[in-house]
């Protein structure tokens, strides 16, 4: 995985330029964080970019991560937005089991005024078994 090569910003804002047209704010620098959240975050951020400019080609992406006591991540696109009846397929499903299996959350909804966004809450210590 490129985050243990250039750690999670320098892995997301890689591949945001493989995109062409996706928008990185991440704080710097970002406190350490366990492996797993990063691992998490780098995965859920890949998957949702993709489907961004897959679903919503030449639309503009942004990405955004902070830290306040979790990791929270946001991906939003200036599409069209979710279609009529909409189900999530395996995409949206593999990102959020990777945020519950942290005992996190991941959510997709529409953004105002058109588009959709994705946005991943983890937290930053481990979940009790």
């Amino acid at each position: 995985l490129p985050i243990y090569e250039m750690g999670l910003a320098g892995a997301i804002r890689e591949h945001a330029t493989r995109l062409g047209r996706a928008t990185v704010v991440i704080p710097t620098p970002l406190p350490p964080l366990p492996a797993a959240v990063e691992v998490a975050a780098y995965r859920i951020a890949v998957e949702a970019m993709t489907n961004a400019s897959r679903h919503a080609p030449g639309a503009a992406i942004e990405v955004s991560l902070s830290v306040n006591g979790r990791l929270e991540l946001q991906i939003a696109d200036a599409g069209v937005g979710l279609p009529a009846g909409f189900r999530a397929g395996v995409g949206l499903r593999s990102m959020r089991e990777r945020a519950a299996e942290l005992g996190g959350e991941c959510v997709l909804n529409p953004r105002d005024p058109h588009g959709t966004v994705v946005r991943a809450s983890l937290p930053l210590e481990a979940v009790p078994s």
